[in-house]
C-alpha cells in the first residue's frame, strides 16, 4: 500500500518471529473493515530469530504491510521514530506485536482521534498484568508529579501525525510520550483495552530497568518544569547560595572585626557559596540561551505544515 492513509500502526518487534504472522493476518481481519484507510509499519528491531525473513514473506503476502530494518537492536523509541518516518498516516497507533493486545481493538482506540474529541489516546490494560505492582507505582507517580488524569500511561496509544514533531524520542521515553504531550497541549483520553496472555516468545522485561527508568521520570519531571525558563531553577538555586554566602561572610567581619575572632572554616564556607552561586546563575543564563534556540528549531519545524 502506498500513499495516504488514515492510520499507521507502528510495531517494533524483537524477536516475535513465532507472532508475527498470526498479527499480520489479525491485522487484516480487524482492519480491512473498518472505515479508515490503513497500513501497518513493523520494525524488525535487531532480530535474531528469522524475523526478516518471516516479514519478507509477510509483505509479499499483505499489501497493506511496510517493514523497517535496525540492524541491531536501538529500542521502542527509535523504533517508534523510524516508523514515523515511513509512515503515511494521519494518525499513528503504537501496538506490540506480541499479541499480549489484539488488532480488533484498535478502531476503537482510534476513535476519538478520528471524531475530533482528542489528540492522544492512551489504552487502560483489563486483565491480569504480570507487572502490575511497578507498572502502578509508576502510574501513581506520573499522576503525583505531572498531573495527568489517566490510569495507565505505559499502555498501547493513538496520537496525531504532528504530536511526533513536538514530543522528543530520546531512548526509552516513549514511555512519557503522554505527559509530554499533555504538558504541550494536546488533549487526552483513555479507552479500555484486553491484555492478553503471551502467546509465543518471552518477554522483553528487564528489571535493570526500573533504575533507569526512575532517572528518565526526574529527567523529563525538571525538563517540563524548568525546560523552557531554566534560569528559574539555577537563578533561584544561585542566588539563594549567594545569600547564604553574603550572609555568612557579614556574620565572618562581625566575629573577626567585632569580637576578635577569626574563624577560617566560616571563610571557605563563604567562598564555596558565593561561587556556587555565580557558577550556577552561570548555568542558567547559558541554559536560557539553548532553551531559546531549541524553541526557534521547534518553530522551525512547524512551519513547514502550516
Amino acid at each position: 500500500m502506498s500513499g495516504h492513509v488514515d492510520v499507521s500502526l507502528l510495531v517494533p518487534a524483537k524477536d516475535e518471529a513465532l507472532n508475527l504472522p498470526e498479527f499480520v493476518k489479525l491485522c487484516g481481519e480487524a482492519l480491512g473493515a473498518a472505515s479508515f484507510s490503513y497500513e501497518v509499519v513493523i520494525v524488525d528491531d535487531g532480530s535474531r530469530d528469522g524475523s526478516g525473513d518471516v516479514l519478507k514473506r509477510l509483505q509479499s503476502e499483505y499489501p497493506f504491510l511496510r517493514v523497517v530494518t535496525h540492524r541491531r537492536q536501538r529500542g521502542i523509541a527509535d523504533a517508534l521514530r523510524s516508523a514515523g518516518d515511513a509512515a503515511a498516516g494521519d494518525i499513528f497507533v503504537f501496538y506490540p506485536a506480541d499479541l499480549q493486545y489484539l488488532p480488533a481493538d484498535i478502531p476503537a482506540l482510534v476513535r476519538p482521534i478520528l471524531d475530533g474529541d482528542a489528540d492522544i489516546v492512551t489504552g487502560t490494560k483489563q486483565g491480569k498484568y504480570e507487572k502490575a505492582f511497578v507498572s502502578g507505582i509508576y502510574n501513581r507517580l506520573c499522576r503525583f508529579l505531572f498531573g495527568v488524569q489517566v490510569q495507565d500511561l505505559n499502555s498501547v496509544k493513538a496520537w496525531r501525525r504532528e504530536i511526533m514533531r513536538t514530543v522528543p524520542m530520546r531512548p526509552d521515553w516513549h514511555r512519557y510520550m503522554v505527559v509530554i504531550a499533555a504538558a504541550e497541549g494536546w488533549r487526552l483520553t483513555s479507552r479500555p483495552v484486553p491484555l492478553y496472555p503471551r502467546r509465543a516468545g518471552v518477554s522483553k522485561f528487564n528489571w535493570r530497568r526500573i533504575p533507569v527508568g526512575v532517572l528518565d521520570l526526574v529527567s523529563v519531571w525538571f525538563q517540563l518544569r524548568f525546560g523552557r525558563k531554566p534560569m528559574l531553577f539555577f537563578g533561584i538555586l544561585g542566588a539563594t547560595l549567594f545569600g547564604i554566602g553574603l550572609t555568612a561572610g557579614i556574620v565572618a567581619l562581625v566575629l573577626r572585626f567585632g569580637y576578635g575572632i577569626g574563624f577560617r572554616p566560616l571563610l571557605n564556607l563563604v567562598e564555596t557559596m558565593v561561587i556556587s552561586g555565580i557558577v550556577l546563575f552561570g548555568f542558567g543564563f547559558t541554559a536560557e540561551m539553548l532553551a531559546g534556540f531549541r524553541e526557534e528549531m521547534r518553530e522551525l519545524a512547524r512551519r513547514p505544515d502550516e
